[in-house]
């Protein structure tokens, strides 16, 4: 989708992944100028991310078509602000810096207005705000609280946070014992190699018995 023209082709598309209240807006945004914008595939690494410079020679913003309506609204709005970002501040700024932070905020105020988010999301949101992490996946409280919207159900999720120390959990078909938090993050012992890593609480597990 290139940015030139808000279609209602382009709207029709949008209604399939945003928050109703949100299609026009987000479009004007994506539209006002140059940009490429993908809806892709789920990506277990990333839930979206911008480019200076996409495929086309411009830039280029993606994001996974499988999320929510309140995580895809939120990850387009984070990649929309690293855009706009760009435009006013050039490309020699940080990722994450204050300039973006600056533009992320900015961005959202306007849509918390709408009223359309469910209290706890809205809440976890703006608490967010106070200190801006580089993605959803980065703020747990944030995190967590959108899980509780995608299709599959949470009733079966557990997070590693949630587990006591020295908890057995399987990741990612391996098997860890669940170790001291380390900063932001759990020193883990993968019990095959012994080898230690460090683990975000957020990180779904499977509890051992």
């Amino acid at each position: 989708m290139q940015g030139e023209k808000v279609s209602e082709k382009a709207r029709v598309i949008f209604e399939k992944y945003l928050p109703q209240p949100t299609v026009f807006a987000i479009c004007e945004l994506i539209y006002r100028h140059p940009l490429d914008f993908q809806i892709t595939k789920p990506r277990k690494t990333k839930l979206g991310d911008f480019r200076f410079v996409g495929k086309n020679n411009r830039p280029q913003i993606t994001v996974n078509g499988d999320l929510n309506p309140y995580s895809f609204f939120i990850t387009t709005i984070h990649e929309l602000a690293h855009f706009y970002a760009f435009l006013e501040h050039g490309r020699r700024i940080q990722a994450h810096g204050k300039e973006w932070k600056d533009c992320y905020r900015k961005m959202l105020q306007p849509f918390l207005q709408l009223d359309f988010l469910p209290k706890d999301i809205e809440a976890a949101l703006v608490n967010s705000l106070v200190t801006v992490k580089a993605s959803s996946c980065s703020d747990p409280t944030l995190y967590k609280v959108l899980r509780k919207y995608d299709a599959s159900k949470m009733d079966d999720v557990l997070f590693l946070d949630e587990l006591p120390i020295g908890a057995k959990f399987r990741l990612h078909k391996q098997v860890f014992l669940k170790g001291a938090l380390r900063r932001k993050r759990y020193e883990c012992v993968e019990l095959n190699s012994q080898r230690k890593y460090l683990v975000a609480g957020i990180a779904q597990v499977e509890k051992m018995e």
